[in-house]
């Protein structure tokens, strides 16, 4: 398999739903289908949290999510898991600073599977660059409460600065974004905006998801 060039996954970054069971009170695969309908581009499987599934039933979800992705061409990621990346078949995995080494998963994944990881500084993004990242997460933009162990808020500035220091590789801003933030992210150099709860816990799925994707493409454009 080749490996995913830069345009390819700066068009994958545009609106990347990050989501595991834990994000939803409905079926996640419903989520899913939904927000892709809707428009997004990416989907992160990330079980963790307070009541995530484990074991075979953390598998048959990621099958399940999987096999939504395959049917509408959305390629699928799975957080910090490289053996269920590679078991269920997925096209990438992400891992943050205190995940997997980024070199380590590099060599296991191979070069045909995207590569992501989380970055907080310039540093940390030129030695993830340096394992072999494809993309760079970059957060959190806002307060966020989806994740217990976000890191203290960079904002739109941290994408900026992450450019201003030479980092070309493909950025996805996340922490915090809702539709009134987003253009914001955009503007400061990234090529996306990965959300969880202002898709996952939306009333209207398929709504929340159009509205931010109209931003993400009209900020591209």
């Amino acid at each position: 398999m080749r490996r995913w060039d830069a345009e390819a996954v700066r068009r994958a970054l545009q609106l990347y739903l990050v989501m595991g069971s834990v994000n939803t009170t409905r079926d996640p695969v419903e989520v899913l289908r939904q927000a892709i309908t809707g428009g997004i581009t990416l989907f992160q499987f990330r079980e963790k949290g307070t009541g995530a599934l484990a074991g075979e039933a953390r598998r048959t979800l990621a099958l399940r999510l999987r096999e939504v992705c395959g049917q509408h061409g959305i390629p699928f990621i799975v957080n910090d898991d490289v053996e269920l990346a590679v078991a269920v078949e997925a096209d990438g995995v992400h891992v943050g600073q205190d995940d997997a080494d980024a070199a380590l998963v590099r060599a296991r994944i191979g070069d045909g599977r995207m590569l992501g990881v989380s970055a907080h500084s310039a540093l940390e993004a030129r030695r993830a660059v340096q394992a072999g990242a494809d993309y760079l997460g970059v957060g959190p933009m806002y307060p966020t409460r989806s994740k217990a162990d976000a890191h203290a808020v960079l904002g739109p500035a941290g994408v900026a600065e992450l450019r201003a220091a030479g980092i070309a590789v493909p950025v996805v801003g996340i922490g915090g974004i809702t539709p009134d933030t987003a253009a914001a992210v955009m503007a400061a150099g990234a090529d996306g905006v990965a959300v969880i709860s202002a898709i996952a816990g939306a009333a209207d799925v398929h709504a929340a998801t159009a509205q931010l994707a109209a931003i993400t493409r009209r900020e591209q454009a």
